[in-house]
């Protein structure tokens, strides 16, 4: 029997498509984008037509795409270039208690320096009350950011009405979208987003790159002080065969991505339905409707997590028990916890996340293993 991979929010394999197109710079096409002679200039375009692929899936701009090495970094730069850029017009941000920790662990060190940071509670979908936002809104109010969609549990932000409600109170809006993006649409210019986070892992991009998409006319203090790269927004040599590998994989998303969508929500519906009709005492955790296609966050209740990884992983499926950046702690997730999820059923949380390369073989074969695996785990 083959192995199974259904950690896709983690990371994802890098597409044939895109390692074709990433392997000429790392071999004749080695040039310093911003060097001015022939090799220079070679790279220089390559970076230039990535960047437009970026912009035209994202809805934006292509100036106004500034490439990282990750989403963290791209979260850091938005969370702390406006704290550091607006500082004069108060010191309060707004933010969830269900974020990834690249916003989290960011606003926990701004709280640190002295700003006031809103830790908004969310409802058991995992969605913070807008009416609770709009009351959170002050004259010091300098930035909200709230993710796009989940990375544990796949739950969908009302985005564009948070958008709405920054712009009718002058409150820039940053948006985590790295588990979002390539997956569902996500336009920034329509919707009204000031600052998005992106990652190319997430959508068949090698690790190492990221971007942060910035509107025209933000206010945005550089985390890096060196060169003018980025126009002047993030110094440092570019990575030019990731930028490129980057935008070739925005391409293929966005070729496939209405019908890639129906695939695996048909695939993870599959997989819900049979959990729930094979073993007692199981739970979708979530939003039902509003939610990523491929995601799916299920509660196994007197089951320990760990345990049922261990399992899996030994029967060659790989899944996880929420977001990579926290994997190896023993922590319950801040997410379910904040959710107020009942504990017997929280402990026992995994994380189905599909893609590409997952087929209804793939969930058959999961569904024939977890029916006796989770009973011999409540019994031992």
């Amino acid at each position: 029997m083959g192995l199974i991979y259904l950690d896709y929010n983690a990371t994802t394999p890098v597409k044939p498509a895109v390692l074709e197109a990433l392997l000429p710079f790392y071999r004749q096409q080695f040039g310093n984008p911003s060097s001015i002679h022939w090799a220079g200039r070679q790279v220089r375009g390559a970076v230039e037509e990535a960047r437009e692929r970026v912009a035209a899936l994202a809805g934006c701009e292509p100036v106004e795409v500034v490439f990282t090495s990750c989403g963290t970094e791209a979260d850091n730069m938005a969370i702390k270039g406006v704290a550091a850029a607006r500082r004069g017009e108060g010191n309060h941000i707004i933010t969830s208690r269900v974020e990834h920790p690249a916003v989290i662990n960011t606003c926990l060190a701004l709280e640190q320096q002295g700003y006031d940071i809103t830790w908004l509670e969310v409802d058991r979908h995992g969605l913070p009350a807008l009416d609770e936002l709009a009351a959170a809104i002050t004259g010091r109010t300098l930035l909200i950011s709230l993710m796009f969609a989940n990375n544990e549990t796949g739950t969908l932000s009302p985005v564009q009405e948070i958008a709405s409600l920054a712009a009718e109170r002058r409150v820039c809006f940053h948006c985590d979208a790295v588990q979002a993006f390539g997956k569902v649409p996500v336009n920034v210019r329509e919707m009204g987003i000031g600052l998005a986070a992106i990652s190319g892992h997430k959508l068949g991009a090698p690790k190492g790159v990221g971007a942060l998409l910035v509107r025209t006319g933000t206010k945005l203090h550089p985390l890096l002080n060196g060169g003018s790269q980025e126009r002047n927004r993030r110094a440092g040599t570019e990575n030019v065969a990731g930028i490129v590998a980057f935008g070739k994989a925005c391409e293929l998303a966005g070729a496939g991505l209405a019908d890639e969508a129906q695939r695996l929500a048909t695939l993870r519906d599959r997989l819900e339905r049979g959990v729930s009709e094979r073993i007692p005492h199981t739970r979708v955790n979530g939003h039902p409707t509003e939610r990523l296609p491929n995601t799916s966050n299920i509660s196994f209740r007197d089951v320990a997590a760990d345990s049922l990884l261990l399992n899996l992983d030994i029967a060659g499926v790989a899944v996880s028990s929420g977001s990579a950046c926290a994997s190896g702690t023993l922590k319950p997730s801040h997410v379910l916890a904040a959710m107020d999820l009942d504990p017997v059923y929280a402990r026992g949380s995994v994380r189905f996340s599909l893609g590409a390369e997952s087929t209804e073989e793939d969930v058959d074969r999961v569904l024939a293993l977890l029916p006796p695996l989770v009973e011999r785990l409540r019994n031992s």
